[in-house]
């Protein structure tokens, strides 16, 4: 299988109050290192609507994890990162057949692409200590932010169809190839 990293909304507004931000966002540092490493693709992908808006501040990705030269950035308006974007054209040109999915938020964007990817055919493994969300206190049931994670990777790990899967690995224990 050959893979790509997909960095998922580590904006500045979307993870300003998430759950461990600075572990998360060292973790995912260390998979964009490894990635490039190993010439593995680093996709990122960058979210905008109403309250999110394109160029502003707060749009902008965290000061601490740096896009390389050549890297793509999908722009999308919806959870799903593949829906109304070019990222399913991204990956079948890089011949891309497996993602590894990191960023946030967890019980929006990540879970959306997530399932997405499985319905068009790639398999798609979740960092489970590279992803996160706020606390989802408002919802019923009232969550938290570190339910909606541990959750989140209890059933991703399990996630089948007859072709492809899912998965979950710790950050240090991702295998790109």
């Amino acid at each position: 299988m050959k893979s790509a990293l997909l960095v998922i909304d580590v904006q500045r507004d979307v993870v300003a109050n998430a759950y461990r931000r600075d572990e998360v966002i060292a973790n995912i540092a260390g998979l964009v290192d490894r990635a490039r490493k190993e010439g593995v693709s680093v996709i990122w992908v960058q979210h905008s609507d109403d309250e999110l808006v394109k160029g502003s501040e707060g749009w902008a990705y965290v000061d601490e994890l740096r896009m390389g030269d050549g890297d793509p950035v999908v722009h999308k308006q919806f959870g799903d990162s593949f829906e109304g974007t070019n990222l399913d054209e991204l990956l079948q040109e890089r011949g891309i057949d497996r993602l590894v999915v990191c960023g946030a938020q967890t019980d929006a964007c990540i879970r959306s692409t997530l399932h997405g990817a499985l319905a068009r055919g790639y398999n798609a493994t979740l960092v489970s200590d590279a992803h996160t969300t706020d606390d989802c206190t408002w919802a019923t049931p009232p969550l938290t932010a570190e339910q909606v994670v541990a959750h989140t990777n209890f059933y991703w790990k399990w996630q089948r169809t007859p072709r492809v899967a899912g998965g979950t690995s710790l950050a240090a224990e991702v295998v790109f190839s």
